[in-house]
């Protein structure tokens, strides 16, 4: 008995520091709609800040005050992220606001890297609160008794603010109906910004109140991303007293499963979130989400049509030249083109989600790398010829994406793509723990093609037939009756389902087709390496394809394709540099706020505005937009 109390109060100060950075975020997307995965960044400021600041200010005093004044410097410099990056695009869709917090990811950790070094700092004790007491003969640190008592005053004081003052009521009013708060006169811009400056402020205030517990360290910030998402998702997105219940659940948990289920510390949280949106969609105690006011992924501004002669001449020419590369007598360059091509199909295939049915996932690796191990493992475990590993992948992929879709096309918006993305880990968990089957960490090696594939030359030709016919292919489909039906299934969806199109069969099997052309690239890379690590299933490897398609132009065909290529051309040069990711981050935020339109977009702009047709036709207005999803619709209805 004395060690399950240890172990419940063990839980509940864990679930102090979490629900600090978790309330912070829930805060700022309840009120200004923003997905904020910089959140973490700011968490890990708080830790760096906590620690400068108790090498300066001695004794019990210093040290809470330290604590105080993290969360206050990590607040303003929330303000100076919301007003610099945030504040231009809170009008874009919801893709574009995403990566431009990930952009902001990218430019703190290497600011971080300059100012505090790549070694991890140990935080200091809590004075007066160093040693332990114990329960039913069972030690319990004093800190942890410490945040339990804290945790509650915090609560306390977030539902004053929240429920007993004017801010609070602006707040709680903006949470509800942001434009008619606006139509009352109040100013929206410095509303969200002080909410922004309170939740960065929470966060920091998290980072530095662990200290004692954990110190600091430049892998902060995503160790805690997923726990505070979850945390947020499973209370319901703008929840204080959601987020603190989840807080306490998810920590309690993982407390009693490193004890009695050591093998489920990577997945639990996962579990618990997807029974919870199985059960109950919008969380605990959350409600209805409410799509922003540009959808996911932003409306059409033209018609998609099929490509003109040009651009097929043009593709016939990229093609010639890539037949031709063997020629150059390059290794190195074959190899990274066949790499540059296996991610273009899985950005491609993610893009065929993301531009053609405004599905935003944020798990789309699960079948990338869910491709590459159903290849190995036939190979390894089943000893499958290569061949039939290979077309095996792709449909083992499918069928995958065939049951997670059905999950998750049940939700809209930030619970969809959250979904995706813990039935994703769920995936990851498995790879990860199961040694014996999957090889866990140390993955699966010695994966190489067939004989008649084992050449560079041969296999590079390969990889052009396979991976380039399947990037056609999903062009193609885009012309097809089933694409007209899935984009206007993205355009108007009521209007779409009207005229009798099942919206969400459509989006079923788009989900499906993607998983299997994502499956597909997989088992094009796994062959191309000879091995394959569970890092192919992970949260960045979905974050590089949500990025790639959004620098290329989320709104094109094409975008996908030319901003993987584009990325994968330059990364080798990039990562040379030791602050590659503060330019990489810039870069990122640079097209979000001032190139939205991405490669392809900017481009053809500025082709037209060279040829003088940048009027109605570059920017087509409100009425050619419907008049766009109305023929996306009759052409569906049609076909």
């Amino acid at each position: 008995m004395g060690l399950f109390i240890a172990q419940l109060l063990t839980g509940l100060a864990n679930a102090a520091t979490l629900f600090l950075v978790a309330s912070g975020l829930s805060l700022i997307f309840g009120v200004t709609r923003i997905v904020n995965f910089a959140h973490g960044s700011f968490y890990m400021l708080g830790a760096y800040m906590g620690y400068t600041l108790m090498q300066v200010l001695p004794g019990a005093i210093g040290f809470w005050a330290s604590v105080l004044l993290s969360g206050v410097i990590v607040g303003l410099i929330g303000v100076v992220v919301e007003m610099l990056v945030l504040r231009p695009v809170y009008k874009a869709p919801e893709l574009f606001q995403l990566v431009a917090t990930f952009g902001v990811i990218l430019v703190i950790q290497d600011l971080a890297l300059m100012v505090w070094g790549a070694e991890d700092l140990l935080g200091p004790r809590a004075p007066g609160l160093k040693g332990i007491i114990r329960v039913m003969g069972e030690p319990v640190p004093l800190y942890d008794l410490a945040l339990i008592a804290i945790t509650p005053f915090v609560l306390f004081a977030l539902w004053y603010l929240i429920s007993r003052t004017r801010v609070g009521i602006l707040v709680r009013a903006a949470t509800q109906d942001r434009e008619m708060v606006a139509a009352l006169g109040v100013n929206q811009s410095w509303l969200f910004t002080g909410v922004f400056f309170l939740g960065a402020g929470l966060a920091g205030l998290g980072g530095a109140i662990q200290l004692p517990k954990g110190g600091a360290d430049l892998l902060m910030d995503f160790n805690i991303l997923a726990a505070i998402f979850v945390v947020v998702v499973i209370g319901g997105m703008g929840s204080l007293p959601g987020a603190y219940i989840a807080a306490v659940l998810i920590s309690v948990l993982n407390v009693f499963g490193v004890s009695y289920l050591p093998q489920s510390t990577l997945v639990l949280m996962y579990v618990v979130m997807a029974i919870v949106l199985t059960v109950r969609p919008y969380g605990l105690l959350g409600r209805e989400e409410v799509v922003g006011e540009h959808g996911q992924v932003g409306e059409p501004e033209r018609p998609i049509k099929p490509a003109g002669n040009g651009m097929r001449l043009l593709v016939v020419a990229l093609l010639l030249g890539l037949m031709a590369l063997p020629m150059a007598g390059s290794h190195f360059l074959l190899i990274l083109s066949t790499d540059i091509i296996i991610f273009c199909l899985f950005a491609a295939s993610l893009h065929f989600l993301l531009g053609l049915g405004g599905l935003v996932s944020f798990g789309h690796a699960a079948y990338f790398g869910g491709g590459a191990y159903v290849a190995g493992l036939l190979v390894s475990q089943a000893n499958a010829p290569m061949e039939l590993a290979f077309l095996l992948a792709p449909i083992g992929a499918a069928m995958g994406a065939f049951i997670i879709g059905w999950l998750c096309l049940r939700l809209t918006g930030v619970y969809f793509a959250m979904l995706t993305l813990a039935m994703a880990q769920l995936l990851w968990s498995l790879v990860f723990q199961w040694d014996e089957f999957t090889g866990g960490d140390d993955g699966l090696v010695d994966i190489w093609p067939a004989a008649w594939l084992s050449e560079t030359n041969s296999y590079f030709y390969f990889t052009v037939v396979v991976g380039v016919g399947g990037i056609i292919l999903l062009r193609h489909i885009a012309h097809t009756p089933f694409g007209y039906a899935l984009r206007a299934s993205r355009d108007s969806q009521r209007q779409a389902e009207a005229t009798g199109i099942d919206t969400k069969r459509i989006q079923w099997m788009a989900f499906t087709l993607a998983g299997g052309m994502a499956g597909l690239a997989g088992a094009l890379f796994i062959f191309s390496k000879g091995s394959v690590f569970p890092n192919e299933l992970e949260i960045a490897k979905s974050f590089d394809g949500l990025i790639v398609v959004f620098l290329g132009g989320v709104k094109t065909l094409s975008g996908g394709v030319v901003g993987a290529a584009s990325l994968e051309l330059v990364k080798d040069y990039l990562t040379r540099f030791e602050y590659w990711r503060l330019a990489l981050g810039l870069l990122i935020i640079f097209v979000v706020v001032l190139a939205p339109n991405g490669i392809v977009g900017s481009l053809r702009k500025l082709y037209e505005r060279v040829r003088g047709e940048s009027g109605d036709s570059a920017m087509p207005g409100t009425d050619n937009l419907a008049a766009e999803s109305v023929s996306t619709v009759n052409k569906a209805k049609n076909s």
